[in-house]
């Protein structure tokens, strides 16, 4: 759930939209889409959308509280794939503590991490909102509540920050949502600091200089953008970390890690 800029024209895919794109991409390499079929031709070719939230919240191990609150599972399907994404990542970042300064010279290692639903779990506002993103709802929500961590993540970030490595976090969210933000991160147990060296918001009205497509840069511009930003500081980003693949693509990333999410789609 990148940014209240991003969200506000991202393509939001929730259930049965999410389904056809997959259906799409198995199509098109099959060779047998074309333009002229990219507009369902029956209702058959439409997952039904009851059905595939009911999928989704299953995978997320739904559970809900007392106040009616819905929170993933750590037991979930969604929690051990995400685990075994982590157990690859922590062997490749051993690897890179143990022979740092060997090849790279004088540049420190780093790790890049996207927010939504790649360090916090979006999940309960998600349910909240009927799948149904809209910039108040978002502002609301960040204003009053914490999103619990990405399970497992806070581990793995705090270690690889005891090791030596630098953590930033780069988020579609806007500047004006800076402060909840980091309130929620450290509440979440996220130890590295998320001041404005560190983490990077998306910021339409006053862009940074280092970003040469200024306030009109789509998600992949932007996060990249930025990677190379921070590159040129001196360090060398070992692993970028998201749950889009528009926040993994542009490269300046040695390794780069897709964290799950059927929720929505954020190009």
């Amino acid at each position: 759930m990148p940014s209240l800029s991003l969200k506000s024209t991202r393509v939001r895919v929730a259930a049965a939209t999410a389904a056809a794109l997959v259906a799409g991409a198995g199509l098109y390499t099959a060779g047998a889409a074309s333009a002229d079929h990219a507009v369902p031709r029956s209702d058959k070719e439409i997952p039904n959308l009851t059905q595939v939230q009911d999928k989704i919240k299953a995978y997320y191990g739904d559970t809900v509280d007392a106040s009616g609150q819905h929170y993933a599972s750590p037991e979930s399907n969604y929690a051990k794939q995400v685990a075994d994404i982590e157990r690859k990542a922590k062997a490749q970042l051993e690897r890179v503590v143990k022979n740092q300064g060997k090849a790279h010279g004088a540049k420190k290692p780093a790790i890049v991490l996207d927010v939504d639903d790649t360090t916090l779990l979006t999940y309960n506002y998600e349910l909240q909102q009927g799948f149904h993103f809209t910039p108040e709802s978002q502002d609301a929500y960040l204003k009053s509540t914490d999103m619990g961590p990405v399970f497992g993540m806070p581990q793995l970030v705090n270690w690889a920050k005891d090791k030596g490595v630098e953590v930033f976090f780069v988020t579609g969210r806007d500047e004006h949502q800076r402060d909840w933000s980091v309130r929620n991160l450290k509440n979440a147990g996220y130890k590295p600091a998320a001041d404005t060296e560190h983490f990077f918001l998306k910021n339409k009205k006053t862009p940074p200089a280092y970003l040469a497509c200024g306030a009109k840069c789509t998600t992949v511009e932007y996060k990249s953008g930025t990677r190379a930003y921070i590159e040129s500081k001196g360090y060398r980003i070992v692993a970028n970390f998201g749950d889009q693949f528009s926040d993994l693509q542009g490269g300046h990333a040695e390794r780069t890690y897709k964290l799950p999410n059927p929720m929505y789609y954020l190009p």
